[in-house]
């Protein structure tokens, strides 16, 4: 350590300097480094790919569970409990519960298959688990209010130069 006035050597433990008695400054702590920084970010990235890989488990039981009740209503199989305008007869027109049902299905599968590979690619820290993710958060912040939350979290700790760049070196 050394003297800030007249550059004199100090030894350890000395308060004030021997040559011009200026007080001698404590030591500026070490900033954290690198590896600080790459170990934190890659806690932000392990938590965030767990929270997608349950919110699409969640999303899947949520759309099979709609979607059987649909088509129980669509089929007109809901029995005594229906009641309303469709009671008495099916669904005008008749055709439109089997032809949405298909394409209901598709839409929960790929959602569901993009938020397990969202959560899959970061677990993993592969390049294209990255994109899935923004992809995917971009996605679901419709899906109020559990995929707004998720899609923000994700698009906060995945996009910008800096997490780019640490993305990269995990």
């Amino acid at each position: 350590m050394f003297c800030s006035g007249c550059g004199c050597a100090l030894a350890p433990g000395q308060g004030f300097c021997p040559q011009c008695g200026r007080p001698a400054t404590a030591p500026v702590p070490a900033v954290p480094g690198m590896a600080f920084q790459l170990e934190s970010y890659a806690g932000k990235v392990r938590a965030l790919s767990i929270v997608w890989l349950i919110y699409a488990a969640l999303a899947l039981v949520t759309g099979i569970a709609g979607l059987a009740f649909a088509h129980a209503f669509f089929g007109g199989h809901l029995g005594p409990w229906m009641h309303g305008p469709w009671s008495r007869g099916g669904l005008p027109p008749e055709w439109f519960g089997p032809a949405v049902m298909p394409l209901l299905w598709t839409v929960l599968l790929c959602r569901a298959a993009m938020a397990l590979a969202a959560g899959v690619g970061l677990m993993e820290h592969a390049p294209w688990g990255r994109v899935v993710a923004i992809v995917a958060a971009f996605l679901s912040i419709l899906k109020f209010p559990f995929g707004t939350a998720l899609g923000i979290w994700t698009l906060v700790v995945l996009l910008g130069y800096r997490n780019s760049t640490l993305y990269e070196q995990l």
